[in-house]
């Protein structure tokens, strides 16, 4: 064997040394440890990357607007309602603060009973009462609403641990109940719900839509809010009434009505030349400031809204319309039996029983001794459709408002029924068979008052600033010339003897020293089971005008269901007290001898 095969086989035969096998070992580990954070960093590259695709390409717009409203602020301040003011500047409605004062009885330092002794004097209620109230929940009691701000005041300088004050705005109607027909209400949600306030709701309302302002780095908006944001005009709504006059007319409604123990009331008192009503006034009512608290029913302006057959008041009215339409003269007589019978139905005067028939009478006597079978005489001078076309010129029908809600038009039958029977045009001489609202009667007399021309009924005057600058006014129909001025003066020539005769049925509306012409009215109502007449409810009523030398005012008082009574004792007395306060307030002198 020669040495090269000797020295093969040694090495052969020696062993591989264990740190080379570990540095090779090593060696692959570490390559693959490389490969790993290549991959993590080259997976953490591409997730960057498309991380960053996502933000800036596919959710974009998304962030952007979400990082918008994150620097933005939506706004929607709460902004008082205008008032409402009289004729004479006097605030009748208007926004303030209130309270609501909530109990949390967990967090008294003192007794329940210590804190129900503290607030009952200013509650105005008694201990035991508010103490029985904390001993219902720990937390969460709402122990009073519609604290003033006086009241508040006197809580907050207890310094009582557990009770909590929360501010809000709410209306306030510093007169209570004394326009609360005509105004209406607001319910808890700042929305009018009757009256003005429905009716005017667009102008009342200010409120400022909501404005977005931007947040500086801060949070802060206050430095970014711009100057004008909460600028508000001072711009007012004023009506026609006025408040003496309300109040006095509101005394003597309310005195007669439990004077007669009658079921309701209202009095109109309107200027006959341009439509705007001086007063207003239903009874029973409600006090708007806490309107919940009262039915329903009272919510609503029945002067306005219910029907009621206007009897003997509508008499004028048929006067004047015959004598327009030329079929009878102011000096023309009619003979009056007392009783007529029309197409079978008897027709009597309501004095029938004990006066008789009372002859030949003029259309003077026919409206002083209010003479039902003296206007069917009349009526039956003009072709029914005739008759049935004036009615309809007169607006029957039809509402006659325009800024006061829920006005309910006028009742009448259609013209084919209406000239039918001759009964209904007999019937529609005297105010029976057809229904108006009371504000529509008035209307018709005011056409009397100012020369023939019917005019619209409104109380609102307009929106001013406070320099007294009008800066809208209440768009009113053309006045319409329906009677001339000769027929209009000659009735109501011929109303003052139903008040300044000694025999009229009016006589209790007098006033020494004033001219007036009126018309009493006494209506029986329909039944509501039967359809007919009862023979115990009735409505009565007195239409009286002012000064009648010169007719400005019309004032119109309706009873209903009083205990006993007609239009001249029950609702001519009303009248002539608010005529007396008109008198005063407008400065009405007497008549000249």
């Amino acid at each position: 064997m020669n040495r090269h095969s000797q020295r093969n086989r040694g090495n052969a035969a020696r062993p591989r040394s264990p740190h080379r096998r570990q540095y090779r070992q090593n060696l692959a580990n570490s390559r693959v440890r490389l490969f790993i954070v290549w991959g993590i960093l080259l997976a953490g590259m591409f997730g960057l990357i498309l991380k960053l695709y996502l933000l800036q390409i596919v959710q974009a717009a998304d962030l952007r607007t979400t990082a918008q409203e994150q620097q933005s602020v939506k706004i929607e301040p709460f902004v008082p309602r205008r008032k409402i003011l009289d004729r004479n500047g006097n605030v009748i409605a208007l926004d303030q603060p209130a309270y609501r004062l909530f109990a949390h009885p967990g967090l008294f330092q003192e007794s329940k009973t210590e804190i129900a002794e503290k607030l009952a004097p200013i509650l105005e209620r008694s201990p035991a009462e508010l103490s029985n109230e904390f001993n219902q929940k720990e937390t969460g009691i709402l122990v009073k609403d519609d604290l003033t701000e006086v009241e508040a005041k006197k809580i907050k300088q207890l310094f009582l641990d557990g009770l909590e004050l929360s501010q809000y705005q709410r209306r306030f109607y510093p007169q209570e109940k004394l326009f609360a027909d005509v105004l209406g209400y607001v319910d808890l949600e700042g929305k009018g719900q009757a009256g003005v306030e429905y009716s005017q709701e667009k102008l009342l309302d200010r409120s400022l839509s909501r404005q977005t302002l931007t947040r500086s780095g801060e949070a802060w908006i206050a430095d970014l809010v711009p100057d004008n944001f909460l600028k508000l005009d001072d711009l007012t709504i004023e009506l026609t009434l006025d408040s003496r006059l309300q109040r006095a007319v509101r005394e003597a409604l309310d005195k007669k009505i439990k004077e007669t123990k009658a079921k309701r009331g209202t009095v109109i008192v309107m200027d006959a030349v341009d439509g705007s009503l001086l007063s207003l006034v239903c009874e029973p009512t409600y006090d708007p400031n806490h309107y919940y608290k009262f039915a329903p029913e009272l919510y609503k302006n029945w002067a306005i809204t219910d029907l009621y057959e206007p009897g003997s008041t509508f008499k004028p009215i048929a006067v004047a319309i015959a004598l327009e339409a030329g079929v009878i003269k102011p000096d023309s007589v009619f003979y009056d039996e007392g009783r007529i019978y029309v197409d079978g139905w008897p027709i009597s005067n309501a004095d029938y029983n004990y006066s008789g028939g009372r002859g030949t009478i003029d259309i003077k006597e026919i409206l002083k001794y209010s003479s039902n079978v003296g206007m069917v005489h009349i009526v039956s001078q003009m072709r029914p459709r005739a008759f049935y076309q004036w009615l309809k010129r007169l607006g029957l029908g039809e509402t006659v408002t325009v800024d006061l809600p829920f006005e309910t038009p006028s009742d009448i039958r259609p013209d084919w029924e209406f000239i039918a029977s001759p009964v209904h045009p007999a019937t529609t001489a005297f105010g029976q068979g057809f229904a108006l609202a009371p504000i529509h009667l008035a209307r018709l007399h005011a056409a009397l008052a100012n020369g023939g021309y019917l005019i619209t009924p409104h109380v609102v005057q307009g929106l001013y600033d406070s320099q007294g600058n009008a800066k809208w006014t209440l768009d009113l129909p053309e006045p319409q010339q329906i009677f001339s001025a000769d027929t209009a003066a000659s009735v109501v020539k011929m109303m003052e003897s139903v008040i300044h005769d000694e025999d009229g049925t009016g006589k209790q509306a007098e006033i020494a020293n004033y001219r007036i012409a009126g018309k009493t009215g006494t209506s029986q109502k329909v039944t509501a089971d039967s359809g007919g007449y009862s023979n115990y409810a009735r409505i009565t009523s007195f239409v009286g005008i002012l000064p009648a030398e010169n007719p400005r005012y019309v004032v119109l008082a309706v009873i209903d269901e009083p205990e006993g009574g007609f239009g001249g004792t029950v609702a001519a007395p009303v009248v002539r007290s608010v005529m007396e306060a008109l008198i005063g307030i407008e400065g009405i002198p007497p008549a000249t001898k």
